[in-house]
């Protein structure tokens, strides 16, 4: 599957202001802050979106967090290894396509374009790798296989399941207890109370073919992968085992990455992921932000109305990537703002001195992407004088090396 173009990402180093310091993040497995600092290359997988509606803001936040991440580790000085999925056939999915009466393909086509102009706009780093479920289904069939020979599947009638507790570790990633574990599960797309599983956890790998559906035929019988073990199979394939960070929503926590690590982790002997780190989700003004509400702010609708796209990524960057928050639209007023104080800032002929805002940039970033503290630090820098002729184009660079956003 095509990415999107990624931007260029300008390196301090070649200005005299070195490398910056290693990323302290958020481990939800362990509930602390890590430092995430591998000897070259940075492996990251990141869920993608499943394709049935436009990107809205939750999704750029997520997407923005994991940005962050990497722009953090290219300032270390790392290689990055960024591996993204699309679940272009799922049961959201198909059940959209049936209520607009557009075919499923036709449908998961056009949103992933939409989503890619979204990211290209807001200047989000593509991945290296950008998979789809469909092309992957030879991919999962493998690691079900794998499963089976650990003895770790099952038959429910003619669909097959996969034992969560065959993974010791099961449960680890969010240190749910089992009553909130089965709740979520239900809440989320998971199907606790079906008749003929051993366990109310366990989780489908392979659906068999059901009328009016797509399937695909194969060794398992004609059918279609499950959410988890799709994710578990394109990360092992591009990234290897126990890659270092594992990232998405938190609404992902469970049961989607406890279960994709299980899966891995039984298929390969190996952990999945070193680290997992996840964004908050995004409310409007006082309700969840949900499509039966009617109060999706989309990326593209925002873009539409004129708005600057490096304003949108400002004014999601005022919020702190793991914490909840709602959007007010005032937001992007404030954002438009400050981008043209930044703007007009970079633009003077001479202006303080950048090495105090970057080192205050890459400090904040590096404590647990720490994005308002670094826009802080630029207001500052903007609405002080200085004689430094220099300052000003280093900024801009900085700006847009640590942050993302183009001032020029």
């Amino acid at each position: 599957m095509q990415s999107w173009p990624r931007p260029e990402v300008p390196s301090l180093a070649p200005r005299g202001y070195g490398h910056g310091p290693a990323a302290r993040v958020h481990d939800t497995a362990t509930g602390t802050l890590q430092t995430i600092d591998p000897p070259r290359e940075a492996r990251l997988y990141v869920c993608g979106i499943t394709p049935y509606d436009a990107t809205h803001l939750g999704h750029a936040n997520t997407y923005l967090a994991f940005d962050l991440l990497q722009r953090v580790w290219r300032d270390r000085g790392l290689d990055v290894h960024y591996t993204q999925n699309v679940t272009d056939v799922d049961d959201p999915l198909l059940d959209r396509a049936t209520a607009t009466g557009v075919d499923w393909r036709e449908l998961a086509e056009r949103e992933t374009q939409l989503f890619r102009d979204d990211m290209t706009a807001l200047r989000v780093l593509a991945p290296d790798d950008y998979t789809g479920a469909v092309e992957s289904i030879p991919l999962v069939i493998e690691r079900i296989q794998e499963l089976q020979k650990a003895g770790a599947v099952y038959e429910v009638d003619d669909d097959l399941y996969f034992d969560v507790h065959a993974d010791p570790a099961f449960g680890q990633v969010g240190n749910y207890d089992d009553a909130t574990m089965r709740t979520l599960f239900a809440e989320r797309g998971g199907d606790p109370d079906r008749p003929g599983k051993r366990d109310p956890l366990d989780c489908l790998v392979w659906q068999a073919a059901r009328p009016g559906e797509p399937f695909w035929e194969s060794e398992l019988g004609p059918g279609r992968p499950g959410w988890h073990i799709e994710c578990a199979a394109i990360a092992l394939h591009h990234l290897g085992v126990t890659f270092d960070v594992q990232g998405g929503g938190s609404d992902l926590v469970f049961p989607h990455h406890e279960m994709s690590a299980a899966e891995a982790a039984v298929a390969t002997g190996h952990p999945f992921a070193r680290f997992y780190v996840h964004g908050g989700m995004v409310g409007y003004e006082g309700e969840k932000m949900s499509k039966s509400k009617g109060n999706l702010v989309l990326v593209s609708r925002l873009r539409a109305e004129g708005r600057d796209p490096m304003a949108i990524r400002l004014a999601l960057l005022s919020h702190r990537y793991r914490e909840d928050w709602e959007w007010f639209g005032h937001e992007i007023d404030e954002a438009e703002q400050r981008l043209a104080r930044w703007r007009a800032a970079v633009a003077r002929d001479a202006a303080p001195g950048a090495a105090p805002v970057i080192a205050s940039m890459r400090e904040a970033l590096a404590d647990d992407l720490d994005a308002p503290r670094a826009l802080t630090a630029v207001d500052t820098w903007a609405q002080s004088e200085g004689e430094d002729p220099d300052a000003a184009d280093d900024v801009a660079v900085a700006v847009d090396a640590l942050l993302g956003v183009s001032l020029r």
